[in-house]
């Protein structure tokens, strides 16, 4: 008998509502947009059709309410991975990017100082093994079928850089990791043979 074929889709969550455009990271409250809501259906519909047996979500509320048009769709409950969490961050509640001045403000200097652990947060390797270890789990649930789990951009990044065997640290800017974006580990038995992604929900960006 051939080894099972499992696919697992790691799902980003849709937009968030966030006025005052602060780094949120793990802080409670932050729910999807109307445009995120519409994003989440658009990825749910995106994979109708496919023979999806397990869903898993960050516990935070961005997460959740991106996996519940895939309940809806596939009859599934969403069980909560905690695994599947943003990565820690000493700059969240702040306002905290390029152009901003938070880079030359001498207070924040020492959290900067390790841009390839990271010094500001939670280190690249330990988001790497706890995402592996739920993508692996994923797969054993889901075996011979599909699963999705709900997450964020860092970690679903770190994970697919750990997978292709690249270095842990990198430029944020060029994550291929978009809003709603699937990005899905292939697998024949315990094997990984393919990665491939997906952005169901480009065409509201493109129209918003």
């Amino acid at each position: 008998m051939p080894d099972p074929r499992t696919v697992v889709h790691l799902l980003r969550h849709g937009e968030v509502h966030n006025p005052t455009k602060i780094l949120y990271g793990r802080l409670p409250g932050y729910r999807l947009s109307e445009l995120g809501i519409q994003m989440a259906k658009a990825a749910a519909e995106s994979l109708a059709g496919h023979d999806v047996t397990h869903l898993a979500a960050s516990p935070l509320e961005r997460a959740q309410q991106t996996a519940e048009p895939f309940a809806a769709l596939f009859g599934l409950s969403v069980q909560t991975d905690d695994r599947l969490i943003e990565s820690s961050n000493a700059f969240q509640g702040t306002r905290f990017g390029v152009g901003d001045g938070a880079l030359r403000d001498p207070r924040n200097w020492w959290r900067l100082r390790d841009p390839f652990r990271p010094s500001w947060g939670e280190a690249y390797v330990e988001v790497a093994a706890r995402m592996f270890a739920a993508l692996r789990d994923a797969r054993d649930a889901a075996e011979g079928h599909e699963a999705v789990l709900v997450s964020h951009q860092l970690p679903i990044w770190t994970l697919r850089r750990f997978v292709e065997h690249r270095r842990l640290w990198h430029d944020p800017r060029r994550r291929q990791c978009a809003l709603a974006s699937l990005t899905s580990f292939h697998f024949t038995g315990t094997g990984i043979d393919g990665i491939s992604y997906t952005e169901p929900a480009a065409h509201l960006v493109a129209g918003a």
